[in-house]
């Protein structure tokens, strides 16, 4: 009788449109990334997302739930543009709550060290942002990432 009455309930919650929505906090995280960002949500599965920003910059987003999360900025080229700090502290900011500029200051460190040794860590204020550059044949690769270091359970 009890079953009956879970299954009578469900379709009337169902009919009404009373569920309650699935949690998605990646998706819901994402989208924030994407309002601050104006990036594209491109590839998604479940703990991870990837943005176009730009016709040669990427941004990849991975959600740890209630572990850390991180976000990084891709560009393919030589010389950075112009809207790459700011895409990459707006997005760091998004995810790690941590302040733009602080990310930015940061990121700008780690890839003047990482010019020179391909790859550098920089903590600040409660994340790290690491960098590294690369040169192949498909040209040079610059990627910085703000990850979180505690989780949020």
């Amino acid at each position: 009788m009890t079953m009956i009455r879970l299954v009578s309930l469900f379709a009337v919650l169902s009919a009404l449109g009373t569920l309650p929505a699935a949690a998605d906090p990646c998706g819901d995280l994402a989208g924030r990334v994407a309002a601050a960002t104006k990036a594209e949500i491109g590839e998604r599965i479940e703990d991870f997302v990837r943005f176009k920003a730009g016709t040669a910059m990427t941004l990849s987003l991975s959600c740890g739930g209630t572990g850390p999360s991180s976000v990084g900025a891709q560009y393919l080229g030589e010389t950075l543009p112009a809207d790459y700090d700011n895409l990459f502290g707006k997005a760091g900011q998004t995810v790690t709550g941590v302040a733009a500029d602080t990310l930015v200051d940061a990121a700008r460190k780690a890839r003047a060290e990482a010019a020179t040794k391909r790859h550098s860590t920089i903590p600040t204020g409660g994340v790290v942002v690491t960098c590294s550059f690369t040169k192949s044949e498909k040209g040079s690769l610059t990627m910085c990432a703000a990850i979180e270091k505690a989780d949020r359970s």
